[in-house]
């Protein structure tokens, strides 16, 4: 299968592209000129790389590596952080390219479109997440990745893109870490300061939590491509099966770093959507995908440990 993947060098982005590779598909990374993460795509036979900003995606319509392809992975967005969480203009300009990724696609020929979405869009809640439950995102960067698929199954079923014959796969994914993630991140944040014999401050860390390792993370976005049958449109939960407070994973990083280092927790304030539980229900793409997480946290934390000691 041909697939243009946007937002491929970033975390999420980069080790589904290698998994792709990996399986033998063809790939078109779409990257930003100038991007400083270039250098996570490695050199492929199967990989073309394409340089667009995320505000000209409607030129890939002329890129001759992008003619034939099948599916359209969709994991460019900006104001990722914290600051830009809750930037209003940024994530309004997030919806419109990815409206016209949308569009792009379409025009493409692509048969799915799938698009990277985020436990964000729940908002605040204290009980389990399945794809019926009711969204009420706090963050400006939550509101937006819901409107947008909000907006995308309106253009397919009404009369901007009606009749175009595409599936719209919107994955909800929750919190992954990994090798590779951003430094800031809770995990790597953690096996630094203790590996270093820092001490680290945290917030309550009494809410419920959920991690997915980045590889099993790959392996859902690519089994939702490939996995589901025609016309199986819709949200997809994609999380762990590991879900406990987060004190304890917490202290199991601690453990595994040898317990150096210290911590305490009643620190630092909320983040951007606030104190949310994260439970999630992944039965949907299990049936429908048959995919399930493989790598335990343990496991997934020891395969982080030599590259924070180098």
């Amino acid at each position: 299968m041909k697939f243009i993947v946007t937002g491929a060098t970033s975390f999420i982005g980069s080790h589904t592209v290698k998994l792709l590779l990996k399986q033998g598909h063809q790939v078109c990374a779409v990257v930003r000129p100038r991007s400083s993460n270039a250098d996570k795509l490695e050199q492929h036979d199967n990989l073309s790389v394409v340089w667009q900003d995320l505000s000209n995606l409607k030129r890939l319509e002329e890129e001759k590596e992008c003619r034939d392809a099948d599916i359209f992975l969709h994991f460019g967005w900006d104001g990722i952080g914290s600051a830009g969480r809750n930037d209003r203009e940024i994530q309004k300009l997030n919806l419109i390219h990815s409206m016209q990724a949308v569009r792009t696609a379409a025009a493409l020929g692509c048969g799915r479109f799938l698009f990277s979405g985020s436990q964000a869009e729940y908002g605040i809640h204290r009980d389990r997440m399945s794809e019926t439950s009711v969204c009420r995102p706090v963050s400006e960067y939550g509101k937006a990745k819901l409107e947008f698929g909000r907006q995308a199954m309106a253009a397919l079923n009404g009369a901007e893109l009606n009749g175009i014959d595409m599936d719209f796969i919107h994955a909800r994914i929750f919190s992954v870490y990994g090798p590779g993630d951003h430094p800031w991140s809770l995990v790597n944040t953690a096996l630094s300061t203790f590996l270093s014999g820092g001490h680290m401050e945290l917030g309550e860390c009494t809410q419920q939590w959920n991690f997915l390792y980045i590889e099993d993370m790959a392996e859902a976005v690519v089994s939702l491509a490939l996995g589901l049958a025609p016309k199986q449109s819709g949200v997809y939960n994609i999380a762990g099966n590991d879900t406990r407070i987060l004190r304890e994973f917490v202290e199991e990083m601690f453990e595994l770093c040898g317990k150096r280092g210290s911590y305490s927790y009643g620190v630092r304030p909320p983040n951007a959507e606030g104190p949310a539980s994260l439970i999630p229900d992944i039965k949907k793409i299990e049936e429908a995908a048959g995919w399930k997480p493989k790598v335990s946290f343990a496991d997934g934390i020891r395969s982080m440990l030599p590259v924070q000691k180098e």
